[in-house]
């Protein structure tokens, strides 16, 4: 079946944070994104809990740098605080990814329709998603626009290798893996001639419990709707 997208995603920041530094106080973003804010900008541009995307890899067009900006954010406490946080400035990537059927919601299997959930997903993409575009975080938008992932010159092409050591990569939820707890995923990446392949969620050897957790029901009429009524619009 065709369930494959590729995508061009720019923006003006990018904030793609380590998950030990979401706590509060200082952030710093990673050079490259994460699998995971990657899954979050497909997921934006069109999803439905029938299947789940897969990021197969991202291109690194512009070069990487970092700008760091004085924010307030939210106190626990109540108020504002002063924090300093790093962003990514002026960034552009080139996106390849795909969907499957997500084989642990049978309730849905009805709703596996060949050839209508990509259709409305290339539609989607083509008039810049279904929802707001964030890059890491609600503070940096983003854009998306079809693309072919081989085409523009990217600014590490002719570099061999890089490699960006331990990483976040995503989280392992219930409805996803069948089982009721959330797992963070880490793996060490290594850009070669500018492209990061990433491997399949399953594949990830690093992994840390991160609390319990269900699946969140659907159901027909109350928070789901089938895609033969998304053609009928």
């Amino acid at each position: 079946m065709k369930n494959d997208i590729t995508f061009r995603l720019t923006g003006r920041y990018a904030l793609f944070t380590d998950p030990l530094t979401r706590i509060g106080g200082e952030k710093c973003s990673y050079h490259v994104p994460t699998y995971e804010a990657l899954k979050g900008v497909a997921k934006s541009i069109y999803w439905k809990p029938t299947f789940i995307w897969f990021i197969d890899k991202v291109r690194v067009m512009r070069p990487m740098r970092t700008q760091t900006k004085g924010v307030k954010p939210l106190d626990y406490g109540g108020g504002n605080s002063l924090a300093i946080y790093t962003f990514l400035a002026d960034v552009e990537y080139r996106v390849q990814a795909h969907f499957e059927w997500n084989k642990h919601r049978p309730e849905l299997e009805r709703d596996r329709i060949d050839g209508k959930h990509f259709e409305i997903a290339r539609r989607s993409l083509e008039h810049g998603g279904r929802q707001d575009i964030f890059l890491g975080t609600r503070d940096c938008q983003g854009y998306v626009e079809p693309c072919r992932f081989e085409e523009g010159q990217g600014q590490y092409d002719g570099l061999d290798e890089l490699a960006f050591g331990l990483m976040f990569h995503g989280f392992d939820y219930p409805d996803e893996t069948g089982e009721n707890v959330l797992r963070s995923r880490f793996w060490r990446p290594v850009m070669r001639h500018g492209i990061i392949e990433f491997p399949r969620p399953e594949t990830c050897d690093i992994r840390k419990n991160v609390r319990p957790m269900t699946p969140k029901p659907f159901d027909k009429g109350r928070n789901f709707r089938p895609v033969e009524e998304e053609e009928m619009q």
